[in-house]
């Protein structure tokens, strides 16, 4: 027989989880500190940074975004060079 849970359970779970990991991991960066096992601590450090742009690299950040098939020009570094604008001007 499987028993439901409540949302407010299942997060309640989630972040008993997640502060677990963390001790979790704080407690080993801690111990390897204490080791002089500075080696380690680079590579781990060295993976884990790997992992999170990998993480973000393939993320799909235009999720959100309301994407058209109408290119419209951005003249904002005209301003400053004394360019004139090309927005909204009429083409013949």
């Amino acid at each position: 027989m499987k028993r439901s849970r409540s949302l407010a359970a299942d997060q309640r779970r989630r972040r008993l989880i997640t502060v677990l990991w963390t001790g979790l991991l704080a407690i080993g960066t801690i111990v390897l500190i204490y080791k002089e096992m500075t080696a380690l601590l680079y590579i781990l450090a060295t993976l884990g940074v790997t992992a999170l742009l990998v993480v973000v690299g393939v993320s799909d950040l235009t999720m959100g975004e309301n994407v058209s098939s109408d290119s419209t020009v951005n003249d904002s570094a005209a301003i400053g060079s004394g360019i004139t604008s090309t927005f909204g001007a009429k083409k013949s």
